[in-house]
């Protein structure tokens, strides 16, 4: 199989995050929970985690870095924090349903959505200027749409809202790990993003990075406080209710320290060149439309692409069997198809990571052509 779904988990993991996770699992037991030699080392590795976590985005006090299951699991915990009944939030068109179905679940809510069209960020910055007001509660943004690869110009956005005094949660799942991100910058209240992309950590993680104070989503035991009902007001235990996943962090810790060693940077030019280069073969072909833009400030190593005429499961599952793996579909997120006009059929996508080439990629578009003709 040739792997090309990164977006949704980037499947080829380091070497090194297997074994971290092999050795915890053998060595470790509950942080904070014991005065002994394993719980000492599971201690040891989350404090270590979170301090790499710290260096590698900006932040300000690795305590504001708190463990979480995935992506989704933050981004609840960060709206739960600031949105209420009756509020008020901007977003952009290219939320996910991790954003939105959370948002639609809160009564009374106004979602004015920042709908703009692909690639172009002037626009989506003057929509954003005239739909954040102070009166909002939040904005929340994701970095890189994980339809399109569309970069969104977030730190315009956070601008915005420090010039308001609007918060700002965004959504780095497409961006942690492949991208710059760097909380001194942004000053984003909340940075949500999953352990198993960009950061090549195990499923079942994720990260929420805290600026300020934060409600808990989940309340129980934290090894702290215990004589008290309410949850503890200090961070991370705030918001890191119940038993560690210890052996996932101990891999994220791996995967973050395999992300620091390669570079962001170049991490995001593989993933970039190896969708030029799918890109530019697949211009060839009248029967297939391509989302793509030849500016790497737009677009990441993320493809969409729709073979005309044809269903796009029923194309991706022939490339399935052909050996390549390609997602299919929405990738659940209905709004970044409205606003791009996809919403009739949905797209294919190519998503790369560290440990894609450019030989695999030429075997896709062969086949790619070979299945529209």
């Amino acid at each position: 199989m040739i792997y090309f779904d990164a977006a949704a988990t980037t499947f080829q993991k380091p070497k090194s995050v297997v074994e971290a996770v092999v050795r915890a699992m053998g060595t470790m037991s509950s942080p904070g929970r014991g005065n002994y030699a394993s719980a000492g080392m599971a201690s040891e590795t989350l404090l270590r985690c979170r301090m790499e976590l710290a260096e590698l985005f900006g932040a300000e006090d690795p305590e504001g870095i708190v463990f979480t299951s995935n992506a989704t699991h933050a981004l609840n915990a960060a709206i739960h924090s600031l949105v209420k009944p009756g509020g008020r939030v901007v977003i952009s068109g290219y939320e996910h349903n991790a954003v939105t179905r959370p948002l639609h679940a809160v009564e009374n809510l106004s979602i004015h959505v920042v709908n703009t069209p692909l690639f172009q960020p002037q626009a989506m910055l003057e929509g954003f200027d005239r739909l954040v007001t102070p009166e909002t509660d939040a904005v929340i943004c994701t970095h890189v749409s994980n339809v399109f690869g569309y970069i969104l110009p977030v730190r315009e956005i956070a601008e915005i809202c420090r010039s308001r005094k609007v918060p700002l949660i965004l959504d780095a799942s497409q961006s942690a790990g492949s991208l710059p991100v760097d909380q001194r910058v942004l000053q984003a209240d909340f940075i949500a993003m999953p352990g198993h992309k960009g950061l090549y950590g195990p499923q079942g993680t994720g990260v929420l990075i805290c600026r300020g104070d934060a409600l808990p989503l989940l309340r129980g035991g934290t090894g702290s406080n215990s004589l008290e009902q309410e949850m503890p007001e200090f961070l991370p235990d705030r918001l890191e209710a119940g038993t560690h996943n210890v052996p996932g962090v101990a891999g994220l810790l791996a995967g973050v320290q395999f992300v620091r060693k390669l570079g962001v940077e170049e991490i995001s030019r593989h993933a970039y060149r190896l969708k030029q280069q799918l890109a530019g073969a697949l211009r060839e072909e009248k029967n297939i439309e391509i989302f793509s833009s030849d500016d790497p400030e737009l677009q990441a190593g993320v493809l969409s692409f729709i073979p005309r005429g044809q269903d796009v499961g029923a194309f991706c599952e022939q490339l399935g069997g052909a050996g390549f793996a390609l997602r299919a579909g929405y990738h659940c997120a209905p709004f970044a198809h409205r606003t791009a006009g996809t919403v009739d059929t949905g797209t294919i996508r190519f998503s790369a990571s560290a440990f894609n080439s450019g030989r695999e990629v030429e075997a896709l578009a062969a086949a790619v052509k070979k299945f529209t003709k």
